[in-house]
Parts: structure tokens; sequence; C-alpha cells
């Protein structure tokens, strides 16, 4: 199988991760195939949308194949029972999942990728994490990979209710080792009326391809700031919003990621992949800001405003993605303090 030149082994001065024109051309190669059609909004000016198969398992532990050993390996270890995904499944908080994924790869040399969480899934307090073959790191995709796809999936707050075509992460492609072009903290923001969300503990289920089809009340509860402060209770989730507006440069990508521990007893429950031309003039979008997925760990903790909470690792593209961020509408562009697309507006 022949490269085309935007996918060449990379050297330093062009490392960085691949625009959309560069995904559709592996998609078009077979590096990147599906056991599907391709949708048509599937891939992202800098990310690839992955989709849940039909099959998934009910494992009794987390694991890592490392070297030597399949997914499919290790399944045989800990499925408890095997779940059709084709007429839509419940996925119960608490419990852990192990679900085939549509898409395969076949990297060329030079090629690595990387997973995280689509920022809907992680508003909902799903944590998923991408398996592969031999793998012994989550959602890190190792060079030239050759074979399956496949995703952990454990709901912490809400149950929710999947089927196949369900799109619970991404994936982003990266030639050679791209440099960190900058790194800037973010802070949180508890000066408005509305400081944030608090989820409900016993709520009822999330469809996860029902859109504006929930009512934010039964599943969360809002969050007034006294004093510029928010206390946060151990276990609990929250949905906040960053002190900043975030814009990221149509040749660079970030990721969130979570800061230090040592800072306080929280962390930003998921990082989160930011495209070119979020919250940009150019995408119409000036003063979007990032929503952060905040949980708190044994002991309670004060949150003040402004405090940092995040941090925003910035990356450069290969090349300029064929369309930015926003550019056809988002659901998460020019935002504030939003839920996910799941729930109607707040009242």
């Amino acid at each position: 199988m022949s490269a085309p030149d935007l996918i060449r082994l990379p050297t330093a001065a062009d490392a960085g991760i691949l625009p959309s024109q560069a995904l559709r051309a592996l998609t078009d190669q077979g590096a990147i195939s599906s056991a599907s059609p391709w949708a048509p909004d599937q891939i992202q000016p800098a990310s690839l949308d992955l989709r849940l198969a039909d099959r998934a398992w009910r494992v009794r532990a987390s694991f890592l194949p490392r070297a030597g050993r399949t997914v499919a390996d290790r399944l045989a270890d800990v499925a408890m029972h095997r779940l059709d995904l084709t007429m839509g499944a419940v996925l119960e908080k608490g419990c852990v999942y192990i679900a085939l994924l549509q898409e395969r790869l076949r990297l060329p040399p030079g090629l690595s990728a990387r997973a995280n969480p689509k920022s809907s899934t992680g508003r909902v307090d799903v944590f998923v994490r991408l398996l592969t073959d031999q793998g012994d790191r989550f959602d890190d995709v190792a060079e030239g990979y050759d074979g399956p796809l496949y995703l952990e999936i454990a709901p912490q707050t809400f149950s929710v209710l999947v089927r196949t075509g369900t799109r619970l992460n991404q994936l982003r492609l990266k030639a050679g080792a791209p440099p960190r072009l900058a790194c800037l903290d973010v802070g949180v923001d508890l000066t408005g009326a509305l400081a944030g969300f608090r989820a409900r503990r016993h709520a009822g289920v999330v469809d996860l391809d029902h859109e504006d089809g929930h009512d934010p009340k039964d599943f969360w509860e809002p969050l007034e700031p006294r004093r510029g402060e928010l206390l946060l209770d151990p276990g609990e989730f929250y949905i906040l919003a960053s002190k900043a507006a975030i814009e990221i440069p149509s040749l660079q990508a970030a990721e969130m990621t979570p800061i230090d521990p040592s800072v306080g007893e929280f962390r930003v429950h998921y990082a989160g992949f930011f495209d070119p031309g979020f919250g940009t003039e150019e995408a119409g979008a000036v003063g979007s800001r990032g929503v952060l997925e905040v949980r708190s760990h044994e002991t309670p903790f004060l949150l003040e405003d402004g405090q940092t909470v995040a941090r925003l690792v910035f990356e450069p593209l290969t090349e300029r993605p064929e369309r930015i961020y926003g550019e056809d509408g988002s659901h998460y562009q020019r935002q504030g303090l939003k839920l996910s697309k799941h729930f109607r507006a707040w009242p």
C-alpha cells in the first residue's frame, strides 16, 4: 500500500496532527477501514469519530492486553456475558463493558494515534478508553498498528442506552512526534448567577443517540456560587465552565489534560480534544468557553473563582484542514456553561 505525500514518514519539521483531508485519504487507501459505510460528518477537522459495532461484553474488571495478547484473548478471561447492540442495550452505571468498534486501523509507518472521549460523552460522566491488541496503554495507538479497535465503557453517574453506530470517542492521528507549542492553564468561572450543575445520583437512563430529548431538571441540579466559591463534595460530578474564552488557531489542535493533583483534591474527570477553529473569529465564535467535568476526591474541596483546574496543550497540524471547527454549525461552538447535547436547554 503506497502512502500519499501527506502521510509520508515525517521529519522533525513536519510532525503534526493530521487534518481532515489526510484522514479522508487514509480511509480511501484502507489504512482506516470500517464495517459499515462512512457517515458524512464522521471526519472532523482534526479527528475521526469512532462508532460502536454490534456487540459488547460486560466484564468483571478493566484490563490491558499487553505484549503478545489480543483484546479477544483477555475477554475470554474476564467476560461475564455478551450484549447485542443492534437493537440497543442499557449499560448500567457502576459496571464496566468492552465494546467492539466498527473502525479498524492499518497505519503506515510514521503514523500513530490517540483517542479521547467525545465532549458529549464526558458531560454525562461516561468513562471511555480505547483498547488495541498488545497495547500497554489506554487511548494511545502505537505507530504502524494493524488491528481492530475496542472501547472500554464505564458509566459513572447515569445508566446509558447505546446501540450499533453510537459515537462515544474520537481518534486523532499524528505524524511523528508533534512538539508542544504551548501549555495554558484553564481556570474555572464561579461569578455568574449559575455556577454550574451537579448530577443527580438516581436519575433515569440517558439515550446517547437522542439529542435534545431529555429534561435537564430530571438529571441535574443547578448550583449558585457563594462569594465566588463552590464546595465540591467527594464523589459528586459537576459541570462547570472555564473562566476565559478558548481559541484554537486553524493550524493547531489542543487537548485538555488534568492538572497535577497536588494543586487540589479534585480533577477534571475527562481529557478532551479541541479542534482547529474552536472559538475563533474566523468561525464566528469569539467568546467560546471550555466546559469542565470536575470530580472531587476523598475530601471536600473549596473551589475558588479563577482557580486552575485543567491545562490546554497545543500541537501543530501538518497543514490547515479543509474546514475548521464550527464552520458548518456545531452544538458546542459559541458555548458558555452548557450541558451535553442530549438535554434540552436549561430553563
